[in-house]
Formats: structure tokens, C-alpha cells, sequence
């Protein structure tokens, strides 16, 4: 069902109709994977490659394109309060995008080994909102003897929770370090363990960000709310440092 239809027509949501077109979508994909792997005995396309692979260099690159000629039917909504839901107003328009995205492994030694994600390309909201962004970045995950090191980079992504994406909510750019040791010897899965370390994350806002605030204005009920869209102003900052300890007790 198109957006802007008169009443009593209306966007179909899986809250209130039998069937809604959502992941199927009509598409219509192309994709181009090279893969070079010199130990073919720890298939790069394993559940559990990022442990198994021993290679000193392998790596995995692909172009994605989809062509999707048909909007969506309304995606399924959280309010603040974490519990109730609602069915958006509608869907992103139909729109052609791509994507390239590589995964490289290097495992040099036993005690040394580095994993790099690193993507780009266009993608659309799971909400209402019809802006297409365009976003980039990487994830570097490296272990060394007992230490554990991970970092990532976005530019003009989604944030880390879903709502950000149902809601189209992004930042310019977002940065997060984390450095670790352990007692026992660093898994590349989140795995309960014992370890002690440092992250920092840091973040710059635009109108498109929550809780940028360049200014704040009176809205109609006399409430003092921000302004994202005031001119002249730069791009907000947030940034945060964290020690933790992570105990595991275990029979």
C-alpha cells in the first residue's frame, strides 16, 4: 500500500493486517564476491572463522547492488517507554542502492592475530523517514598474547541501538576504543571471562542526532525544547571513558 493514499486507505502494518511486505520487498540483486584464501581448510565463510583461521592474510571483498522499484508496508515502532508499540505512518520510497564491504583476517602467529571490517555504501531507515544515507566506516579487532584490542570507526551512520535505525537517527561521525586484559587467554567471541580495561567512545551530533541542542526555543506550549535545526552553529560533541572490570565465577 503507497504512501499518501486518501482515507479510508491507509500504510498496512503487521499490528492491525494479516500480511505486510517488508524483507520481501520486491528486489532485484546483483552480487560480485572474491574471496583469496590460502588455507582453504578453514573455510573463510565459517560460522566460527574469526577462531579457526590460520592464514597470515586472507581476505573477502563484495559489491552488492539492489534495485527496488516498490516502497514497503509500515514497520513495527517503540515508544520511549520501552514497552508500547505503534505502526509508523509508512515506509522509505523505492530507491537503487549498494553496497562494498570487505573482511580481512590475519592471524601471523598464536600469539598474535588482527580481523578488519570495513563497508560502505547507501541504505535506507526501518521507519517512515524517506532520507537515503550514505555511510562508511570500519571495525578493527586485534588479540595479542593476553591483551585484547578493539576499535571502530562510522561516518554518517546509525547509532548503536535499533531505534536509531527505526528512526533514522545518525552521526557524523563515531569513534570507540576498547582495550583489555584477561587472565586467562582473549576469545575473539564475547565469551564470560575474567578481564580488566579501558573504552572511551566519542561522537559528534548534527540535526539529524539525538540530543543535539546548537540552541533551545519555546515550543507552542511553552516548553523550552531544542532547536536542530538552527544556523550557523557546529556540530555538537559527546565523548565518555570507562574502566571496567568483568568478573567470571564459574564451577
Amino acid at each position: 500500500m503507497t504512501n499518501g493514499i486518501a482515507a479510508p486507505g491507509r500504510p498496512r502494518n503487521i499490528l492491525s493486517d494479516p500480511f505486510v511486505v517488508r524483507a520481501n520487498r520486491e528486489t532485484v540483486a546483483g552480487e560480485l564476491l572474491l574471496t583469496y584464501d590460502p588455507t582453504p581448510g578453514t573455510w573463510m565463510y565459517e560460522w566460527d572463522n574469526d577462531r579457526a583461521e590460520d592464514s597470515k592474510f586472507a581476505l573477502s571483498a563484495g559489491l552488492v547492488y539492489r534495485h527496488l522499484p516498490t516502497s514497503m508496508d509500515a514497520a513495527i515502532g517503540i515508544f520511549p517507554d520501552g514497552r508500547t508499540t505503534f505502526a509508523f505512518p509508512g515506509a522509505p520510497p523505492a530507491n537503487d542502492l549498494w553496497e562494498v564491504h570487505t573482511r580481512l583476517v590475519s592471524k601471523l602467529n598464536k600469539n598474535f592475530g588482527i580481523i578488519a571490517n570495513v563497508y560502505a555504501g547507501d541504505a535506507q531507515a526501518n521507519g517512515s523517514d524517506a532520507r537515503l544515507i550514505r555511510r562508511y566506516g570500519a571495525d578493527i579487532r586485534s588479540l595479542y598474547k593476553k591483551m585484547k584490542f578493539h576499535t571502530f570507526l562510522k561516518f554518517n551512520d546509525w547509532g548503536p541501538y535499533d531505534y536509531h535505525r527505526d528512526f533514522n537517527l545518525t552521526f557524523p561521525m563515531q569513534w570507540m576504543m576498547d582495550i583489555s586484559t584477561t587472565t586467562g587467554k582473549p576469545d575473539w567471541f564475547p565469551l564470560p571471562g575474567t578481564r580488566i580495561g579501558v573504552m572511551t567512545t566519542y561522537r559528534t551530533l548534527d540535526k539529524y542526532s539525538p540530543r543535539y541542542s546548537p540552541v533551545q526555543i519555546l515550543d507552542p506550549a511553552g516548553n523550552v525544547v531544542p532547536d536542530p535545526n538552527a544556523i550557523g552553529f557546529d556540530n555538537g560533541r559527546e565523548w565518555e571513558i570507562r574502566t571496567y572490570i568483568h568478573i567470571n565465577i564459574s564451577k
